[in-house]
């Protein structure tokens, strides 16, 4: 039985005292500088995260075997309001909040200063270093450690936003804000970095559409204002109290959750009465658009979270109108409930709007009737309906006669014209809202504020897109399907909101400090930092000599350094040396981020680079790697849903579980974690060290055929594992190592091998291939053959032609294949015990025949 924890103990502890992962400049060596996208405050790391870390560990392991000169820094993301969050569960004592601490191992009197923000981006700092990266086994270079709330970091983000500003890249104007009410404004994307619920909500624009009503107007929210020439009622929920609000000297009836929400987008918005909505049915209201009175009807779907809590009726293209009116129109009881006319409800009838391929005018009825729904219950039917019908109707569907001057007008275009049109007469206006529910990490519900003066990073500008697409096409991503996607990407990429109010931590935007640069904009050129980070970290310079001068001469080589050393007070020679550092270890070779981060930080971290530092230094690589999930979804940190990596190194061994990570499956797949299936690969560790020990404890004799096969066929595969590594093909590298070459030396065993020089010279190479997933084992059993150094600084191995043999292989497979039809013969005839078996060969003529 393998100790693996007092192996694992063993080798980290040399390895620190080697500083095996501490990277200098060696202009005799190749540099090699790879990241991985530094995690957030907002919990302790799962086992889901390590994945990608150890495809980082794993890739600098092997250039640093390849005779590279590796550079391997990590860092940890605190800015914005994650670990605010945090300290106010604790601080409030949320009893839920205090088991997940104490789960994970959290002491009471450390429990006790997690109130403080600042003590939690202290103790998870910590955290992250100790118990799971150096537990891992990493060889990351400590020394130059970052996090982005410190103050020397600030200082390298304040300079890169002044460049930005001096290049126009900066911007301010008006802007639709996702807004926590306590927080202020958040990022609403699927890296989740301020939210914990709702990172793929999009932000809708509605027109909210009038119907006069007596002196008031009825509001309705819609997605498609095209439509309105489809109006045949208006829906309402009789149950909700809605609310009478005065907006620009006007009175709207909608839900008091809309009215609250307008509050954060328009001036003065007052909430002045109440209206129930069965006092609205039956009741008449003249439609925008169509210039008519429609009929007020009840139903079930209204929604007072969505839009204005009130729906326009369009049935023909609307699968959840018809639905609701068919119901209405079949159930004379409710009708007569609220005192509705049934024989007239009867008369009511769909309007075709919109000529779409494949349905005919009424596509929502089409649809209905073909995925069989009848009941406005059916939500998840009924959604896949709409976007059916808005899949064809939209993007393919003209307007048509009934349509007024918009007929033959294609969908797309009609849209934003008709809007355009009604808010014109005044019979609309807008409101954005999320399309799912999103809540803020403090709790709070996220919605939509105007904010009139943000600040933002102009991605929208078109000679950068094309320079970052154009450098795009020079780099090497994986996978390639986002090789070929990240060029549409950029192009879609917008002007990004790069500020918040409120109380967040982070860097206080240099031009206007009343804002905080926001967590994706503050993480774009971070790789940079990593290169001078250490000088820092050792007080070799100082924060108040982090000038803007010291930054341009480091990064972009201008000013003159007798110059520059006086305004800073840095000696030239230090100033010289850093320049040079950076230099040696430009352009980073590889930034690894999981999938999130293919719509959130590549691009921007991409562009950053183009637009500030000379070409010479921009990235040359990006590798995605994608999710660990439990039963269907991405594990969360912060949310206490994931086995807390101690114990999971406690229970699989932490190269049991480098090996599944790299072995499971591709890279860029999501992968389900599952316990058994972690256990059966540190059972695969346990079997390589007795096989070692066998194979080490072989006797010489003579040598036979065998020994020159499993020569032939180590090396074939040594061809194959070299090819596969190179290209970063983790799945196929483990494989062939840890299980092809483990199945040959059973073979060879199994077979008589007892060439002991020939085995201890494949096993050295097999310990060398080893060391960058399972490092632990790999020192371990590279030592068991007298060994002094380590085996992670050993050469990568290569293949020799010279040692194939066509022949051997053949003949080995003939035996194989003669054993395997021995025992399927013994099954067939239900032999268990044979004594021997005779095998009959035909007579050389017969050979010669051919």
């Amino acid at each position: 039985m393998v100790n693996f924890r007092k192996l694992e103990e063993k080798w980290q502890k040399k390895w620190a005292e080697a500083k095996l992962g501490e990277a200098n400049i060696d202009r005799k060596k190749k540099s090699f500088f790879m990241i991985f996208a530094y995690p957030g405050i907002s919990g302790y790391l799962h086992v889901g995260h390590m994945r990608g870390y150890c495809y980082t560990d794993t890739i600098t392991r092997y250039k640093r075997m390849k005779g590279y000169n590796v550079l391997f820094p990590v860092g940890t993301h605190a800015t914005g309001n994650q670990a605010i969050a945090f300290a106010k569960k604790v601080k409030e004592r949320n009893k839920e909040w205090i088991e997940y601490l104490k789960r994970n191992g959290c002491p009471e009197e450390k429990i006790k200063d997690l109130g403080d923000p600042l003590k939690v981006v202290e103790y998870f700092n910590n955290v992250y270093i100790e118990d799971y990266w150096k537990k891992f086994g990493f060889l990351a270079d400590w020394r130059r450690f970052v996090c982005t709330i410190n103050e020397d970091y600030k200082k390298f983000i304040q300079w890169q936003f002044k460049k930005l500003k001096d290049l126009g890249l900066i911007v301010q104007k008006p802007y639709y804000a996702t807004f926590c009410p306590k927080c202020g404004p958040v990022a609403v994307d699927p890296s989740e970095t301020d939210i914990q619920k709702g990172g793929n909500a999009e932000k809708n624009e509605y027109t909210l559409l009038k119907f006069k009503f007596g002196k008031d107007y009825i509001i309705a929210a819609t997605l498609r204002p095209e439509t309105v020439f489809g109006q045949t009622n208006l829906w309402v929920d009789p149950d909700v109290e809605y609310v009478k609000a005065k907006v620009n000297n006007e009175i709207w009836i909608l839900s008091k959750e809309a009215a609250e929400k307008l509050k954060y987008q328009k001036k003065n918005v007052k909430i002045v009465g109440k209206i129930k909505g069965k006092d609205m049915i039956g009741k008449y209201c003249f439609a925008p658009g169509i210039e008519k009175e429609i009929i007020i009807l009840p139903c079930e779907f209204c929604d007072v979270n969505i839009g204005s809590g009130i729906v326009t009726s369009v049935p023909s293209d609307a699968p959840i109108d018809y639905i609701a009116l068919y119901e209405l129109q079949n159930n004379r009881e409710l009708c007569e409930k609220y005192g509705l006319d049934y024989e007239k409800i009867k008369e009511i009838k769909p309007i075709p709007i919109i000529k779409s391929p494949g349905f005919s005018d009424f596509p929502a009825i089409d649809v209905c009737k073909k995925l069989g729904i009848k009941s406005q219950k059916d939500r998840e039917k009924l959604e896949e309906a709409k976007k059916i019908v808005y899949k064809e109707g939209f993007h393919k569907g003209v307007m048509n006669e009934n349509c007024g001057v918009y007929s033959g007008m294609k969908v797309e275009r009609a849209k934003e014209i008709v809007k355009e049109d009604l808010i014109n007469k005044n019979e609309a206006d807008i409101m954005y809202d999320l399309s799912e529910e999103v809540i803020c990490r403090c709790g709070e519900r996220v919605i939509i504020k105007k904010i009139d003066d943000q600040w933002f990073i102009k991605y929208s500008d078109y000679d950068l897109t094309e320079k970052t697409k154009a450098h795009v096409k020079e780099m090497e991503i994986y996978p390639k399907e986002y090789y070929e996607n990240l060029p549409h990407v950029l192009e879609w990429f917008s002007d990004r909101a790069c500020t918040r109010l409120g109380n967040w931590l982070g860097t206080r935007l240099p031009f206007d400090e009343k804002w905080v640069i926001e967590p994706i904009s503050d993480s774009t050129l971070y790789p940079t930092y990593y290169t001078i980070s250490r000088y820092y970290n050792e007080g070799k310079i100082k924060l108040e000599q982090m000038k803007d001068e010291f930054f341009d001469f480091i990064y972009l080589g201008k000013g003159d350094i007798e110059t520059v050393s006086k305004v800073t007070g840095i000696e030239k020679d230090l100033l010289k040396q850093m320049r040079e550092e950076f230099d040696y270890w430009h352009p980073l070779d590889i930034n690894l981020g999981g999938k999130e981060h293919q719509t959130v930080h590549f691009p921007v971290f991409l562009m950053n680079h183009v637009a500030i530092l000379p070409k010479e230094y921009w990235p040359k690589g990006i590798f995605v790697n994608y999710w660990i999930i439990g039963k269907g979804t991405k594990i969360s940190k912060s949310k206490g849903g994931a086995e807390p990596i101690p114990k999971a190194i406690e229970k699989y061994s932490v190269d049991g579980m480098r090996l599944y990570y790299c072995h499971i499956g591709s890279p860029h797949v999501d992968v389900v974690w599952d316990e058994s299936t972690v256990l059966n690969y540190k059972n695969a560790i346990e079997k390589i060290f007795n096989i070692f020990e066998e194979l080490l404890n072989i006797k010489s004799g003579e040598e036979k055929l065998i020994d020159k096969w499993i020569e032939s066929v180590f090396n074939r595969k040594l061809e194959k594992i070299c090819n596969a590594i190179e290209k970063y093909n983790l799945r196929e590298f483990s494989d062939l190592v840890y299980f092809g070459v483990y199945n040959d030396f059973k073979w060879y065993i199994r077979r008589g091998g007892k060439n002991k020089k020939l085995i201890r010279d494949l096993l050295k190479i097999w310990c060398k291939l080893m060391a960058p997933i399972t490092p632990h084992m790999a020192e371990e059993l590279w030592e068991k053959l007298g060994n002094k150094e380590f085996v992670s600084i050993q050469e990568f191995p290569t293949w020799d032609k010279n040692k194939f043999d066509e022949k051997a292989e053949i003949m080995e497979e003939i035996v194989s294949n003669a054993i395997s039809d021995i025992h399927s013969v013994m099954r067939l005839a239900k032999i268990e015990n044979p004594k021997r078996a005779i095998l009959f060969i035909s007579e050389q003529w017969k050979y010669d025949q051919k």
